[in-house]
């Protein structure tokens, strides 16, 4: 199938400018003003923006975690980051301790073949890596995993010792894989989670209370340590607060290859929402939690001065009823995570460039192109041109709606909440192209499925 984009603005991490673009079978194949070509369809996209399509490198859909699981699957979850003007994520496949990581990636195979809307990749979580098993990482890398994520949070569950880190990270280093690192410092928050406990201290707000922006700095800093003695590629993912970012800063100068990642929640939300009545600031348990309010400057500054490279959501939702639930009793038993895959684009854009934080190119570079060219996706996704996937958005720039879970048009997802319930924002995905696939016009889902999953090229490389 054929489909002509017509009179529309089309803008890249470094192009703006008005064309059509021409799109034959999954890739764009011509680009131009006024194209004279015959297509099956024909879109017309004046007055709005063409965008490549976002690429949300951070989600857990599917994922056992805290005696639940989250509430979107890859079905629920596709459609949904499709509406929000989203056509690639790359999920986490999580080895189970004392076992192959291979047959963790065959697990998350499973749970996405047949059910993705969009296209996919893994990063693999590795909770613990025997010297005799890093053959592993090498065959994982030719099957297109080319990152994984270690845990210094959550001991006796996904926290690996400072040992399995550096031999992980060196094994990952000398095959031209990426390491995404959970940076806190998950030893010391356990002994501050216990004298809360022991002193009654159960409510939902001491979840944030109880994971200090020291914490996090420390691990950030110590990861970026290990990663250059292993000479590895890092990524320090949803990093939350002004501590955490200067220590990302000092590394960046030393020369060390680390990048950065936050996520909307940490330039929207804070803790005042934990001080909600009863327990309703269990919506916003998350982790890292969030954090004071002027830390939000920082990390708008990190993005603007590309100490923080890319936008994901870390979208890991659980039903308040029933799942969030779970921890009434006591705040260590409240699922972590919080919804956000279908809202990135509008509340990025609405609070970036609206408001004139960001250029217009910036902003495709934090939810598109830094992505795909940190995780080995690039140029065959994260851009328009010639050659490319296409994966295009068009965006209404002047659309105005506001987030709720009662407003059908803002919420896809499969959870009974909006993590920005009521808030008004500016920009609005009209139309969604997945390899040449119109999967959601004018708002309206039109394709289910068809979703494939991508072998990713390594850290740097290049994917065609």
């Amino acid at each position: 199938m054929s489909i002509l984009i017509k009179n529309g603005r089309i803008v890249t991490a470094v192009d703006d400018y008005f064309a059509d673009v021409f799109i034959d079978g999954e890739k764009i194949v011509q680009i131009g003003k006024d194209l004279n070509v015959q297509a099956d369809e024909t879109l017309d996209a004046k007055g709005k923006l063409v965008l490549p399509g976002g690429i949300d490198p951070h989600t857990h859909l599917d994922m056992p975690f805290g005696g639940t699981t989250s509430a979107d699957d890859f079905e629920t979850g596709t459609i949904a980051a499709a509406h929000g003007g989203t056509t690639t994520l790359i999920d986490f496949a999580v080895q189970t301790k004392g076992k192959s990581t291979m047959e963790g990636l065959d697990t998350w195979h499973k749970k996405a073949q047949g059910k993705a809307t969009i296209d996919y990749g893994f990063h693999m979580i590795i909770t613990d890596m025997a010297v005799e098993r890093l053959p592993e990482m090498t065959r994982l890398r030719d099957e297109g995993i080319s990152s994984y994520k270690l845990f210094m949070a959550y001991p006796g569950v996904l926290y690996v010792d400072d040992g399995t880190l550096y031999r992980a990270f060196r094994q990952a280093g000398l095959d031209g894989s990426r390491i995404c690192m959970h940076a806190e410092n998950g030893i010391v928050i356990d002994e501050i989670i216990r004298e809360a406990v022991a002193d009654g201290k159960v409510a939902p707000k001491w979840h944030g209370l109880t994971r200090p922006t020291r914490m996090e700095a420390e691990g950030v800093h110590r990861s970026i340590a290990i990663a250059e003695v292993a000479n590895v590629p890092l990524y320090i993912v949803h990093l939350s607060s002004h501590d955490a970012l200067e220590e990302v800063k000092r590394g960046r100068a030393r020369g060390v290859n680390v990048i950065a990642e936050t996520c909307p929640q940490y330039l929207l939300l804070d803790s005042s929402l934990y001080e909600k009545e009863g327990f309703e600031g269990a919506k916003w348990v998350m982790t890292p939690a969030l954090r004071e309010q002027w830390n939000q400057d920082s990390l708008w500054q990190g993005l603007q001065f590309r100490d923080l490279e890319t936008i994901g959501t870390d979208h890991c939702p659980f039903c308040f009823k029933e799942q969030k639930e779970l921890g009434l009793e006591s705040f260590t038993k409240i699922p972590n995570g919080a919804p956000g895959l279908e809202n990135r684009m509008s509340v990025v854009y609405d609070a970036g460039v609206v408001q004139g934080r960001i250029s217009l190119n910036r902003f495709v570079e934090l939810t598109s192109t830094a992505a795909a060219k940190a995780f080995g996706l690039f140029p065959k996704k994260g851009t328009i041109a010639v050659g490319s996937d296409a994966d295009i958005v068009i965006f209404d720039p002047d659309r105005k709606e506001t987030i709720s879970v009662n407003n059908e048009c803002t919420h896809h997802m499969n959870v009974d909440y909006s993590a920005y319930e009521g808030r008004e924002v500016q920009g609005w995905t009209d139309t969604v192209l997945s390899r040449g696939r119109v999967i959601v016009q004018q708002g309206k889902l039109e394709t289910r499925g068809g979703g494939n999953f991508i072998k990713r090229a390594g850290a740097g490389e290049l994917l065609r």
